[in-house]
Order: structure tokens, then C-alpha cells, then sequence
């Protein structure tokens, strides 16, 4: 695909969220794809209709068995915040259908313990996960991503403090 062809997509509608334990540490997983290298928090794709709060949780159920009654959402950015994809990665990804993404992030605060996550899931997207420190996050994330997560952070510094 030519960059004016890319340029012309439209993004995918998707969410993330940013689980915060206890002690302030967020929780990241390490992606099973080839950016097996990469760390990312829970995100996923918005279904038609779906309400965007409701599909974060779903999300993070599906890709780490956190269920919905064991975090409490405080917070959301204040809009979408949209994310290009490497130009190689286009075609590759969405049947080449999109540029990149569009993400809502919803803060939670996590009531569980370490027993309640399992990331081995019956479509499991990451091989690893740990609570990473907030300093940390940005340097163990692929780099096209690393704005967004920038920004995220910054929305929900006053949360976190």
C-alpha cells in the first residue's frame, strides 16, 4: 500500500485500560505476536453499538481473566486519542482495512489478587504479565505506541498520585 492510500483509512475503533494495583504499579503483559518483545496494558477492539467502558472490561476479561466485579473504573481520557501503525504493518493487520487505531483508556483500580489473573485464556494473547512500575512503562512498549501511552499517562496522572 502507497502512504496516500494509508493516509486514506479510516481507525479502528478500541479501548484500553490501565490496571493499577494496590501498590501503584500497573499491570502489563508481554504479546505473544511478533512484537513478543513488546509490553502493552489491556486493549481491544470496540464491537458496533458496544459502549466503550463495557467493552474495556470486557477486554481485560478476555485477555487476562480479570472480571468486571474485581476493579472499580475512576477514570477515562478525555477523548479518543488515535495511534498510526508502521506503514509494513498496514496491509498485515485488520485485512489492511485501517491506519491505525483510536483508543479510549479507562483508569481501574484492581481489588484482586495476583491468584485472579490468568492470561491463559482460551485465546491467549500474551505470554507474560507483571505489575510494571509507572516509570517503566513507556521504554517496555512498542515504539509506535509509546505516545498514546504518554498521554494516557499524563490524563491519569492526578488519579494516580
Amino acid at each position: 500500500m502507497t502512504p496516500e492510500q494509508i493516509a486514506r483509512l479510516p481507525y479502528r475503533p478500541n479501548v484500553g485500560i490501565m490496571v493499577v494495583n494496590a501498590d501503584g504499579r500497573v499491570f502489563a503483559a508481554q504479546r505473544k505476536d511478533r512484537f513478543s518483545d513488546a509490553w502493552q496494558m489491556p486493549q481491544g477492539g470496540v464491537d458496533p453499538g458496544e459502549d466503550p467502558e463495557a467493552a474495556a472490561l470486557r477486554e481485560l476479561e478476555e485477555e487476562t481473566g480479570i472480571t468486571p466485579d474485581l476493579v472499580t473504573i475512576t477514570a477515562r481520557t478525555r477523548g479518543w486519542i488515535p495511534y498510526e501503525l508502521p506503514h509494513d504493518l498496514v496491509p498485515k493487520l485488520w485485512k489492511g482495512r485501517f491506519r491505525g487505531q483510536e483508543q479510549l483508556w479507562f483508569l481501574a483500580r484492581f481489588h484482586g489478587t495476583d491468584a485472579d489473573v490468568n492470561i491463559e485464556t482460551p485465546e491467549p494473547e500474551f505470554s507474560a504479565w507483571t505489575w510494571m512500575d509507572r516509570s517503566a512503562l513507556l521504554d517496555s512498549i512498542v515504539p509506535f505506541k509509546r505516545d498514546v501511552y504518554a498521554q494516557v499517562l499524563a490524563e491519569f496522572e492526578e488519579h494516580l498520585s
